[in-house]
């Protein structure tokens, strides 16, 4: 399925001019009336975040794998001795790592598999159970999407000094670490009710 651009800023093309995620003159972005709020950061995040996703998945289109995919392929890549049985993991374990329902996870295992790029097999603690092997294509693959991932990363930060993209790097992980420290956020009596 191919992905065609959206109304959404971010998701056109960068031509001549300020580059990604600035705000130049003529800029109808309301966020640049009020520079070095939060709110401004979170905006200037999700330009940034949608552009790079839109350039990967462009990029992976060649090679027939979804951007949905390339998570799950990163995610099974990321378990120690995902190649054998007793390591692997399990598709319900997939499903909670990439925040979605088991029956998606199911259909995007189904089209890894007919891929060839991972295979069922049954869990040896419980055979009711399935555990997801990355084959030989499967670590190509995620080689490919390593590849993809760090050249989109380099042209979109190529003019950032080394110096600026170790403080951005810094405080983004710091507010992860207070987000999470925190806890789930609660939600106020009138936030469902503005739906």
């Amino acid at each position: 399925m191919t992905t065609t651009p959206t109304d959404d800023p971010a998701d056109r093309p960068s031509g001549p001019g300020p580059g990604p995620g600035s705000s130049g003159p003529g800029s109808s972005d309301p966020a640049s009336d009020s520079p070095g709020s939060a709110a401004e950061l979170a905006d200037a995040m999700t330009r940034a975040i949608k552009r790079i996703r839109r350039q990967t998945g462009w990029r992976l289109e060649p090679y027939g794998i979804t951007p949905g995919q390339a998570r799950a392929l990163r995610t099974l890549a990321h378990v120690p001795g995902c190649e054998t049985p007793d390591h692997a993991m399990r598709l319900s374990d997939l499903a909670d790592k990439l925040h979605i329902a088991p029956r998606s996870a199911t259909t995007v295992v189904d089209a890894l598999e007919e891929a060839g790029l991972v295979e069922r097999s049954p869990d040896p603690a419980d055979r009711r159970a399935v555990r997801l092997l990355l084959t030989e294509a499967g670590r190509a693959a995620v080689e490919r999407i390593g590849q993809v991932r760090d050249e989109v990363a380099q042209e979109y930060f190529g003019e950032v000094s080394p110096e600026d993209e170790e403080v951005l790097l810094r405080v983004l992980r710091s507010a992860e670490a207070r987000f999470l420290a925190a806890g789930p956020p609660r939600r106020s009596a009138g936030h469902g009710a503005a739906r």
